[in-house]
């Protein structure tokens, strides 16, 4: 096939771009801006177009199909002019469900914790020698590519998300696959995250459950409240349903161990989101034949490869990790997290503080008692990214400790002022902590890190 990507420089898109490439399809594409890492691989592919912008001449008759990103407009030259010749113009999803409609498609979503189940499905598929296609939607460790399609894989493994399919198709991606598989990881709405209804966000949940094919499987998180509303709402659906909760576990000596029945392993991993997403991946993984004594010697050496706990760096005894703020329930979960881990040590936790959340007066008090079980709390505020939105930095010093209300809590507005408290502070004894937004994180944690270890 002759295949045309408009927004080809898109992380998923040059991914999937290359892939079809690779097995001999003919791929063009363009888009008015390609930086790193896309432009390189691209480049490497022989695919990099050789101007940047949007160029109609390009949509010529021989092209059999038109794949549109996101990061395209419903006004685009290209787009417009596929649609006058007639060429048939897939949205990713859409693209990816009609290559794989005779693959078993197996489906993970859910508001938080898909990623860390893809990761930990393909790392157990990959260490048993399993064969599998993938579209997932960060780079994982032992992966090379966002997207891996192939003629002969009988499973392809797709995390599937909420959003528009594409500018010209708001339909959510995860409806658009009709899998034989799916798994949902837990559903929360949150109004300042969120800019749909919690009704409406439901719904797009409700909605993906009913494009399970009849006899297919939902595999779900029964501790999530919200999500066990929803599955009670689609019994309609004539499909199986396979319920899972955090497992039993221990911890001793720094090592968090996963009990199933006179069964210790010891884990890589520790924090009740990563056991949680644990029984996730091995349910699924029961699902696609795998046995029990095989998933949990692969789990066995699972680590953390986006960010969820993921270890940066250790002196003497005490560690540095780094976790994704999504929520203040996930602060307070991460702080217990490590607390619980490493009881004999004491800990400093250190969240920047997104300029979204600062100017919204509804959410930051959601944050309230949220790092007392942490021994020290440093909130930054980066000035430098609050500068234009007529903010007094007296006034929110206030009220973000009086919402904090931490025994031993620092305020700061600067990197500088943050590198000075790290290098000052007497790490002996203490584990380090950082929170950042997955889309606002202006600190460097690792040079952080060493400056942490500074004054040991």
């Amino acid at each position: 096939m002759h295949i045309h990507f408009i927004a080809i420089g898109g992380a998923v898109m040059h991914n999937l771009a290359i892939s079809l490439a690779e097995q001999g399809h003919q791929v063009s594409g363009s888009d008015d801006q390609i930086v790193e890492p896309s432009k390189a691989r691209l480049k490497k592919a022989n695919l990099l177009p050789e101007q940047v912008g949007w160029f109609p001449e390009k949509i010529t008759e021989d092209i059999d199909a038109v794949i549109l990103g996101m990061h395209a407009d419903i006004n685009n030259p290209e787009l417009v002019e596929a649609q006058r010749l007639g060429i048939r113009i897939y949205s990713f999803p859409e693209f990816i469900h009609e290559f794989c409609v005779n693959k078993t498609r197996v489906v993970i979503a859910g508001t938080y914790g898909k990623t860390t189940i893809m990761s930990m499905v393909m790392h157990v598929l990959k260490t048993l020698d399993r064969a599998f296609d993938y579209v997932i939607g960060a780079q994982l460790e032992g992966f090379d590519s966002l997207v891996k399609l192939t003629a002969t894989s009988k499973i392809i493994l797709i995390e599937g998300d909420e959003y528009y399919a594409s500018p010209v198709d708001h339909r959510s991606k995860f409806h658009l696959f009709d899998p034989n598989i799916s798994l949902i990881s837990g559903v929360e709405w949150n109004d300042s995250r969120t800019n749909i209804s919690k009704e409406d966000y439901v719904n797009l949940f409700e909605t993906f459950i009913e494009t399970i094919v009849p006899k297919g499987t939902l595999i779900y998180n029964k501790e999530s409240t919200i999500l066990r509303e929803i599955v009670e709402q689609t019994f309609d659906c004539k499909i199986n349903r396979h319920g899972y909760k955090m497992p039993e576990y221990s911890i001793n000596k720094g090592v968090t161990y996963l009990h199933d029945g006179d069964y210790r392993i010891p884990l890589q991993v520790f924090g009740k989101f990563n056991l949680s997403n644990i029984a996730g991946a091995y349910t699924l993984c029961e699902w696609l034949g795998v046995k029990r004594d095989d998933f949990y010697k692969a789990i066995a050496s699972f680590k953390s490869s986006i960010r969820y706990l993921e270890f940066v760096a250790s002196v003497n005894g005490s560690v540095v990790y780094q976790d994704f703020l999504f929520s203040p329930y996930k602060l307070r979960t991460s702080i217990h997290a490590v607390k619980e881990q490493f009881p004999c040590q004491g800990l400093v936790t250190i969240m920047e503080l997104n300029p979204y959340d600062v100017i919204n007066e509804n959410f930051l008090p959601q944050y309230a008692s949220s790092m007392d079980e942490s021994d020290h709390a440093v909130v930054l505020v980066n000035k430098e990214s609050i500068k234009d939105k007529n903010i007094v930095l007296d006034d929110l010093e206030q009220d973000i400790k009086r919402v904090f209300k931490h025994k031993d809590f620092v305020f700061l507005t600067d990197l500088d002022a943050l590198e000075g408290y790290l290098e000052s502070f007497k790490s002996l004894g203490f584990n380090l902590l950082f929170m950042v937004s997955p889309k606002h994180n202006t600190m460097n944690i690792v040079s952080f890190a060493d400056k942490f270890f500074k004054n040991f």
